[in-house]
């Protein structure tokens, strides 16, 4: 286990996750606002083993955890702590749709900035589409300050830029 928080546990991904995690990234409004495809089974049990892979490389900066719930192990997510392309300590979360409006969003987000704190980080940023309201409200609750808005690339939507200091 990585870190718990009062409802949940963030683990290590495992290929077990399959399942549901073929649920989560085969969904449209899951992935409505980020940058990857939707894609099927083989495609994404291929990604899942490339996360996992991830765990054991030396200088890994690339670090995607499964959020489940400790009352029953439900798999509920994916919450992630990577550097980003300007060597900035980025969060990210995603969770399947059945689990949307519970908190646990917040509460793993809640968690990952302690988790960093322990860990030595002393700023995180993300980033959100503008009109993913319910993101945008997540980090804000957190403690996140707006910093900037463009245009995503990717994506050519709306973007802002986040940031907590630890």
């Amino acid at each position: 286990m990585i870190f718990e928080t009062k409802r949940l546990q963030i683990r290590k991904l495992k290929p077990s996750d399959i399942e549901a995690f073929h649920i989560m990234q085969s969904n449209s409004n899951v992935m409505r606002y980020t940058d990857s495809p939707i894609k099927n089974l083989q495609e994404n049990n291929i990604d899942l083993e490339r996360l996992i892979s991830f765990y054991d490389k030396p200088n890994n900066n690339f670090w995607v955890y499964a959020v489940v719930r400790k009352k029953d192990t439900s798999f509920l997510g994916i919450i992630a702590l990577i550097k980003d392309d300007d060597a900035n300590d980025e969060i990210g979360y995603r969770f399947l749709e059945k689990y949307w409006n519970n908190g646990y969003a917040y509460e793993s987000t809640i968690g990952l900035i302690e988790y960093a704190k322990r860990i030595g980080k002393t700023e995180l940023v993300a980033m959100v589409i503008v009109k993913n309201r319910a993101s945008e409200y997540i980090l804000k609750k957190a403690g996140f300050t707006f910093v900037k808005e463009y245009i995503c690339e990717d994506l050519n939507l709306l973007e802002r830029l986040y940031k907590i200091k630890l």
